[in-house]
């Protein structure tokens, strides 16, 4: 079985920053994509920031050039920092993690969330 455990988010002034992580633990072999997603109040969740195994990320248009997602792969863990937040990035912050279990099998856990609030 696997664990996820996000920290990091709160309340920030507009402008400010957060940064948020997600620890994976367990009967981890690999660990493939590590995504981070988002759902405010009365929206579907979506998509928010992406990293793979070897590096390579993607955004979504709208948090380019504030958000950066980074991994540690020896910490199992997924960091996403946000700088220049707007009260639009207000949202429960949920991580996503596939990978391959030490049994072989393939496994994709979600976090348990953490909330965001961007308010004066």
């Amino acid at each position: 079985q696997v664990q996820l455990v996000e920290s990091g988010g709160g309340l920030v002034q507009p402008g400010g920053s957060l940064r948020l992580s997600c620890a994976a633990s367990g009967s981890i072999f690999s660990i493939n994509a590590m995504d981070w997603y988002r759902q405010a109040p009365g929206k579907e969740r979506e998509l928010v920031a992406s990293i793979t195994s070897g590096g390579s990320t993607y955004y979504d248009d709208s948090v380019k050039g504030r958000f950066t997602i980074s991994r540690d792969n020896a910490k199992n863990t997924v960091y996403l920092q946000m700088n220049s937040l707007k009260p639009e990035d207000t949202a429960v912050y949920y991580c996503n993690v596939y990978g391959l279990a030490s049994q072989g099998y393939d496994f994709n856990y979600w976090g348990q969330g953490t909330q965001v609030t961007v308010s004066s």
